[in-house]
């Protein structure tokens, strides 16, 4: 037989999976009488639960929403869900202040089961977020796949995988899972592509399965998994690849140029190099005069050429214009 406090929580269970039960159906299903059930609807009450009842033989008890917060019951993948909206706030901001984003997720993972908080252990060792990304407009995923890639990152074992390019095509290719990145829009899976023997990012959007192998991974030389991912978002698509330097220390830089954008590393305390890519000299030139900051361009000479251009035009033509003769 459960205990008071076992009963209680398995009451609060049942009322919140469907709109309504009657006193019998809630007997039936505790294994207890009826009169069990009404001493613990009462007891709810006193803890400060709004339970509605309706009489009759067709009335039934109903939870709705009270003044203090219930018991969670979640399962693995609920579970989840919550402890990576937690830490997104808390790592974001998102919610205010991370104080109370943070101290929710310490109480969540002290009173889950051993299993379960084990596995959401997996997440703190996998997950990597990159500074300065924000928006939430990023593709679904579900729960339960960050938690197999996760784990995948963790147990450092050698994984098939099937995955979904850009195009839509199907692949399937082995890789030694390494960790997952978070740049506030999508979740990006960084591992070694064992055919290729290189370092890649894939979209965790686009995985469609992992499965791991009995072969351990090789980790030898992993990257910076952040900087490996803010520098494929940057440079991936464009033909072209700027280096600037700009007269900022990284925080004021990212804020100019988001990491989405750019990969950033720090030139001493004050000042920052950025890696920025482009469809062409002139489109890069565009980019860094919209910037209205000070800036040099340490390579490429067709990018450095085409900015002093741009630079050389706007300035002749504001010089024409003060020496034209006022209408």
């Amino acid at each position: 037989m459960l205990s008071s406090s076992a009963r209680l929580l398995r009451l609060l269970s049942l009322l919140s999976s469907r709109p309504s039960w009657t006193c019998a159906e809630l007997a039936e299903r505790m294994e207890v009488t009826d009169r069990t059930v009404r001493r613990d609807i009462a007891r709810l009450r006193d803890l400060g639960y709004t339970v509605d009842s309706d009489a009759g033989p067709w009335g039934g008890y109903r939870l709705r929403a009270g003044s203090r917060v219930p018991p969670l019951i979640l399962d693995d993948e609920e579970a989840l869900a919550v402890a990576v909206g937690l830490r997104g706030a808390a790592l974001s901001d998102a919610l205010g202040g991370d104080q109370a984003a943070l101290s929710a997720l310490l109480k969540l993972r002290q009173v889950l089961p051993r299993h379960i908080a084990d596995r959401l252990g997996d997440l703190d060792d996998a997950f990597v977020r990159l500074p300065g990304a924000d928006g939430t407009d990023g593709p679904h995923i579900r729960p339960g796949l960050l938690l197999e890639l996760a784990v995948a990152c963790r147990e450092g074992r050698r994984a098939r995988m099937s995955y979904t390019d850009g195009a839509g095509r199907g692949t399937t290719r082995e890789v030694d899972p390494y960790r997952l990145v978070h740049t506030g829009r999508r979740w990006y899976f960084v591992a070694r592509d064992v055919t290729r023997a290189q370092w890649r990012t894939f979209r965790a959007d686009r995985v469609d399965r992992l499965q791991p192998t009995v072969h351990p991974a090789d980790l030898t030389d992993a990257p910076d998994p952040a900087h490996l991912v803010s520098r494929n978002i940057a440079n991936g698509p464009y033909p072209l690849s700027a280096t600037i330097r700009l007269p900022l220390p990284v925080s004021e830089a990212l804020r100019l140029i988001p990491p989405t954008v750019g990969t950033h590393r720090p030139d001493g305390p004050d000042a920052t190099v950025v890696d920025i890519g482009g469809p062409d000299p002139d489109g890069l030139a565009r980019y860094l005069l919209g910037l209205a900051t000070p800036l040099r361009v340490l390579a490429p000479d067709s990018v450095r050429q085409a900015l002093v251009r741009r630079a050389r035009e706007l300035a002749e033509d504001n010089a024409r214009a003060m020496d034209a003769p006022p209408d």
